[in-house]
C-alpha cells in the first residue's frame, strides 16, 4: 500500500466543494438578529430544488407537525430559524454523504441513512438532557463520519490491513486506522468542518466523537454525538465494517445523565422515525 500523509489528505478536504452560496447565506442570515422571516424564504426560493427537498424533510415524522407545512415562510415560522439552517445543510450535504463507502463495507446510501439517524438521535438526545441548541446536536451529529468521504479510496487499499489489526489487537476500528495510516476518519472529518468555516465546539465534537471524554471546548454536545453515533450502530442502520467493535464511553453515558433505559426509549422513537422515508 502506498503511504499516505495527512498533508495529502488535507489536499483531498481542499478538493471538496465548498458549501453552496445559499448554505452559506442562509447560515450568516440565520445567525443574524435583524434577518426576517422574508429575507430567508427569499434566499431559499431562488433554489426550487433546494425548497422541494427542505420541505419534504420538514414536513417529515421527525417534527411531527399537526398539519402539512406547504411553503417556505411557513416553514420558517413553524421551525425557527435555526431549524431551517440545519435542514438546509442537510439538504446539501446529502449529495456527498449519499454515495456508496466500498472502503468502508457501505452500500450506496447508508453512510447518509447513518448519517441522519444519529442526527435525528442526537437532537432527541439533546432535548432529554435538556442540551441549549438541539440543531446544533443535530448538525454535528450529521457531519460525524464525513471524514470517510475523504479516506474511502485509500481505505479501498488499506482495508484488509485495518481489519487484521482490529481482530489481532482487538482495538477499535479508529485505533486500527491511527496505527495504518497515522491519523484517523474522525481527524480528517475535523478539517473539513474547518474548511467550511462551522463553529469550533462543532469541529471538536467531529474530531473527537469517538473519545468524547477528550473534549475541552463543549463535552456534553461531543457526549451527544458519541451517544448517538453508538445508538445508530446498534440499530445496525449504517454498519460497515468500522461498526465490528465499538466501545460506548461511560463518561458520556454519565455527564447527559443517561442509562440504558433512556437509550432504549431513544431506539424505539427513532424506529418510529425510520417509517417515515421522508425523514432520508
Amino acid at each position: 500500500m502506498t503511504k499516505i500523509t495527512l498533508d495529502s489528505i488535507v489536499e483531498a478536504v481542499n478538493e471538496l466543494p465548498a458549501l453552496p452560496h445559499i448554505v452559506v447565506k442562509i447560515m450568516q442570515l440565520s445567525e443574524d438578529p435583524d434577518s426576517s422571516v422574508q429575507d430567508i424564504s427569499n434566499v431559499l426560493n431562488q433554489d426550487q430544488t433546494m425548497t422541494a427537498r427542505v420541505l419534504r424533510l420538514a414536513n417529515s415524522a421527525f417534527f411531527g407537525f399537526p398539519r402539512r407545512i406547504s411553503t417556505v415562510t411557513d416553514a420558517i415560522v413553524f421551525l425557527g430559524f435555526k431549524t431551517i439552517r440545519s435542514i438546509v445543510l442537510a439538504v446539501s450535504v446529502s449529495n456527498i454523504l449519499d454515495r456508496e463507502m466500498e472502503g468502508y463495507a457501505l452500500e450506496h446510501g447508508e453512510l447518509w441513512r447513518h448519517s441522519q439517524c444519529s442526527a435525528i438521535a442526537a437532537r432527541m438526545i439533546a432535548r432529554k438532557c435538556k442540551f441549549g441548541s438541539l440543531d446544533l446536536a443535530y448538525t454535528a451529529a450529521l457531519l460525524h463520519d464525513i471524514g470517510k468521504v475523504i479516506l474511502n479510496d485509500h481505505m479501498k487499499e488499506a482495508y484488509h490491513e485495518v481489519v487484521a489489526r482490529v481482530d489481532e489487537n482487538n482495538i477499535s476500528f479508529m485505533e486500527a486506522e491511527n496505527e495504518v495510516f497515522g491519523f484517523n476518519h474522525a481527524q480528517v472529518g475535523a478539517r473539513v468542518a474547518e474548511k467550511w468555516n462551522l463553529p469550533p465546539e462543532l469541529v471538536e465534537s467531529i474530531a473527537l466523537h469517538h473519545s468524547p471524554q477528550d473534549a475541552l471546548l463543549n463535552q456534553r454536545l461531543t457526549s451527544i454525538v458519541h451517544l448517538a453515533d453508538a445508538i445508530c450502530v446498534s440499530m445496525g442502520i449504517g454498519i460497515g465494517i468500522d461498526g465490528m467493535l465499538y466501545p460506548l464511553s461511560d463518561e458520556a453515558l454519565k455527564l447527559l445523565d443517561f442509562d440504558e433505559i433512556e437509550v432504549e426509549k431513544t431506539i424505539s422513537e427513532l424506529v418510529d422515525v425510520f417509517a417515515d422515508q421522508q425523514s432520508f
